[in-house]
């Protein structure tokens, strides 16, 4: 039986297993669209914004390890998925994006709505074609497929609106042909030399990424034969954090003061799957020995003296036993004491009564924030409430701040977010894509204002698709982390401050359960309810604008250049009570 050009792209997907193509229906895409509509193992979700479906389709091919596919009609529908594929890019997940394009015959003559979608994503996709023939299906769409998949990226298809409902003279199978992944370590001389440098050491410490996430056992195992502090990056804490004796939380900007000791500390670096890519933050004047997957990466955040390219956990395997054992645990047990006592200050700064606990002077200042609730009380408070085998999301800012310090990765949890392109407004769209994914499985979104602002509209789509995602808003009426930016800066606050609407409100108007938290004393039982709540839930909680985070390195400029900040914010103390002087702020 002869097929169109879109059935047969429908049919190889449905094969595929790709469970759910993301992005909004037009003109170009109506044989696709009107294909998958008929065809049983493929569903369609419409969302309200081709950028939401982009990032739907990367939240699920990251969770999955299986192809993401979403869909943008001509012009204006194409670029709107430019964003959200470029984070699918950045984050290495393989995604099938098929755009639409004008009449064949009418490309080039700057057609309604025409853009070159070869240009377009040249920096973006790994694979770029535009059908131009019925004859040459299957062999692009073999090709697009292939190449997202063996090389971790996106694949974009073009086809343009007068060839999706042209009959394919080829009707043989499509073959995709996809590789399974090879387990690769490095050669043994280079072992050998990597051993070399890590026993000359005294003082080992291992900074783990994600690329790590498959070898738990053989790092952990690693940490114990070297006496080693585990330094994790922000994606480490998926498969790291959970019973982990070795721990020492993250370093960076969100990081603490007991990571970025024992980074400074150490002797000899021994990085495990991780491009973490603040310069700043890597110690001197030690040795260093990198072990990655990908090659490129070797050296490129730091100089190395031992670059190992291969699977960490067959890598470390062979590594292990040619390492002569640390028994002197003074560099760990220093580095996990620092970490324990930051952790329990930590949870002082989470209770949701902090701000009346505290005395004197610096009590005073906080006394018109009474009903201002911490956002570190709002994290804390999820993570006791939430499933052991939630996935989370968090938008770029302080949102991923507050998940990343309060938030543990226990149990079978999943963490998701744009990690490397650091854009805003992916939380809701990811948890969208990640709810698909597993309907069953809790999915919390940790959202920015500013952020859920962007891709409001997307609230619908939660609604239409009967998705259970909570939406937790860390509402604090400000862009945070460019107020903090500019703090830290010296310069004045400006062009943060957000002018919201009722979310609570808003999310019932569009058909969602919502939920307003304005007094600490409520927000454990208002937690509780979002998570008890069927269905999708926003939980719109007002939080303290002016709370900040410290790094794990913070210097007295900054702190000094903040303080200068408040006081000149500052509200004239009522009648009778002087203003507090600015070194009593309130710690943080």
């Amino acid at each position: 039986m002869t097929r169109t050009v879109a059935q047969v792209i429908v049919d190889a997907l449905a094969d595929l297993d790709v469970g759910h193509v993301f992005g909004v229906v037009g003109d170009a895409l109506n044989p696709l669209t009107d294909a998958i509509r008929t065809t049983d193992g493929v569903e369609w979700v419409g969302c309200r914004h081709e950028e939401a479906a982009a990032f739907a389709a990367g939240a699920r091919a990251q969770l999955s390890g299986r192809l993401g596919v979403c869909m943008g009609t001509v012009g204006p529908g194409s670029v709107h998925l430019l964003n959200g594929l470029y984070d699918a890019a950045k984050s290495g997940a393989p995604v099938l994006a098929i755009c639409g394009q004008v009449p064949l015959s009418e490309v080039g003559g700057d057609y309604f709505q025409e853009v070159d979608n070869d240009l377009l994503f040249r920096d973006v996709a790994v694979y770029r074609a535009t059908v131009t023939s019925p004859s040459q299906m299957p062999r692009l769409l073999e090709s697009a497929v292939r190449a997202a998949v063996t090389r971790g990226g996106v694949a974009v298809l073009t086809v343009p609106g007068d060839l999706g409902d042209q009959e394919v003279g080829d009707d043989r199978p499509v073959r995709f042909a996809l590789p399974r992944p090879a387990v690769t370590r490095p050669d043994d001389p280079a072992l050998a030399e990597a051993a070399g440098v890590i026993d000359d050491g005294s003082r080992v410490t291992l900074l783990v990424g994600r690329g790590a996430q498959g070898a738990r056992e053989e790092v952990l195992r690693l940490a114990e034969h070297l006496s080693a502090p585990m330094v994790l990056t922000l994606k480490g804490k998926e498969g790291f954090e959970a019973d982990n004796p070795y721990e020492v939380g993250q370093t960076g900007l969100i990081g603490n003061p007991a990571a970025a000791h024992a980074l400074d500390a150490c002797d000899t670096l021994l990085m495990l799957g991780t491009d973490f890519p603040y310069r700043d933050w890597y110690p001197e004047d030690c040795r260093v020995v990198q072990v990655d997957l990908r090659e490129e990466r070797l050296g490129r955040r730091v100089p190395v003296d031992v670059g190992l390219a291969g699977d960490v956990g067959a890598t470390l395997r062979a590594l292990l036993p040619l390492l002569a054992p640390v028994g002197d645990r003074a560099h760990l047990d220093d580095a996990r004491e620092r970490f324990l006592k930051w952790e329990e200050e930590q949870a002082g700064l989470a209770r949701p009564d902090h701000d009346k606990r505290l005395v004197g002077r610096v009590r005073a200042m906080f006394d018109n924030r009474d009903h201002e609730i911490r956002p570190e009380a709002l994290a804390a408070a999820v993570d006791r409430h939430a499933a052991e085998d939630a996935v989370f999301t968090s938008d770029t800012g302080m949102a991923t701040v507050w998940l990343s310090r309060f938030v543990r990765m226990r149990g079978t949890r999943r963490l998701l977010g744009s990690y490397n392109l650091g854009s805003m407004a992916n939380a809701m769209p990811q948890a969208l894509g990640a709810q698909l994914w597993d309907r069953d499985r809790q999915v919390v979104a940790f959202c920015g204002d500013g952020g859920l602002s962007m891709l409001l509209g997307d609230l619908m789509t939660l609604r239409s698709e009967r998705l259970p995602v909570k939406l937790v808003v860390f509402d604090n009426r400000r862009l945070g982390m460019v107020k903090l930016e500019q703090e830290q800066a010296g310069l004045p606050e400006f062009g943060t401050v957000l002018d919201n609407p009722d979310f609570a409100a808003v999310a019932e108007a569009v058909g969602l359960t919502g939920i307003r938290v304005t007094d600490p004393a409520d927000l454990d039982a208002a937690v509780r309810r979002a998570f008890a709540t069927p269905g999708p839930v926003l939980l719109d909680v007002l939080t303290n604008p002016e709370e900040v985070a410290v790094p794990g390195k913070p210097t007295v400029s900054q702190g000094w250049r903040s303080c200068r900040r408040r006081s000149r914010r500052r509200r004239p103390p009522p009648a009778g009570r002087a203003r507090p002087a600015c070194g009593s702020a309130r710690p943080a």
